[in-house]
């Protein structure tokens, strides 16, 4: 007599919800990049390229903090679903997606968004580091990728041409350039996420990394500050000589790819078609 048993699936499996968002980044490339550039479609592409794009990464890193602890033994996130990619399980999808895209489009700021729980305190100090930066470190590499795309293919995206009766010179947009426009945009997101999800602010991936070298005593005591991480950024940035201080630095690291900065700027006003 002979036995079948059902073979495990893979733990690593996309979900029907991830590869939807995916065709939607896909479908608002398209249009950004077929369409009349000053033409609604155009932002319309340019918008649902960003939103989606977003969120797409935004799943890659909460996998990626899922998918270290899982390799390290944990595994109550494959449980949970974090292997899927499926947004709707990082966290409160109100408070994970919706709130980071509105400040996006309020200001232009990579919030970080969703959340995965895992036993860190069951890893040593060197994989719960580990575990905390993977995360900033999806951002940091998809930047980059973005940027060195934009780098070496991106034409440019401005010309000029003559008012007719007047001759004045006026800039318009080539056709591609919302596409190149928003892919930059996009960059500039990803680095701010990495760079706020990086700070050592209770509650933060980067304090995750401060935290195992911290004292018992110190750990208690700013736990109780962790609930409250995104607040005390939020009264930071809204500081002006903290806020200037930080795009400040954001610019300058993106001008690090040699992509110019205003770029991203023209982007976000794309994005923005309501304004």
């Amino acid at each position: 007599m002979t036995y079948s048993f059902p073979q495990r699936r893979a733990a690593v499996r996309p979900s029907p919800v991830f590869l939807a968002v995916v065709a939607v980044t896909v479908a608002g490339g398209v249009l950004a990049w077929i369409a009349e550039p000053n033409s609604n479609l155009a932002r319309v592409g340019v918008f649902l390229m960003v939103v989606a794009g977003w969120v797409v990464t935004l799943c890659l890193h909460e996998f990626a903090h899922a998918f270290t602890a899982w390799r390290a033994g944990d595994q109550d996130v494959e449980m949970r679903g974090y292997l899927t990619l499926n947004p709707l399980k990082y966290s409160h999808p109100l408070l994970s997606i919706v709130l980071p895209i509105v400040f996006i489009a309020l200001g232009g700021i990579g919030l970080p968004g969703g959340a995965v729980y895992v036993h860190s305190h069951n890893f040593s100090p060197r994989i719960q580091r580990l575990i905390s930066f993977s995360g900033p470190a999806v951002n940091l590499v998809c930047g980059i990728v973005m940027l060195a795309i934009v780098r070496l293919f991106a034409p440019e995206p401005f010309g000029f041409a003559a008012e007719p009766g007047s001759g004045r010179l006026t800039v318009e947009l080539l056709p591609q350039a919302p596409f190149w426009l928003a892919l930059s945009f996009l960059a500039f997101l990803q680095i701010t996420a990495f760079v706020l999800n990086i700070l050592p602010v209770p509650g933060m991936d980067g304090y995750g990394v401060l935290e195992p070298s911290l004292s018992y005593k110190t750990r208690q005591t700013l736990d109780q500050f962790k609930p409250f991480g995104m607040l005390i950024l939020f009264a930071l940035l809204f500081t002006p000589q903290i806020n200037r201080v930080f795009f400040d630095s954001i610019y300058w690291l993106f001008e690090l790819s040699g992509v110019p900065s205003y770029w991203s700027g023209q982007g976000s006003r794309l994005f923005r078609f309501w304004t």
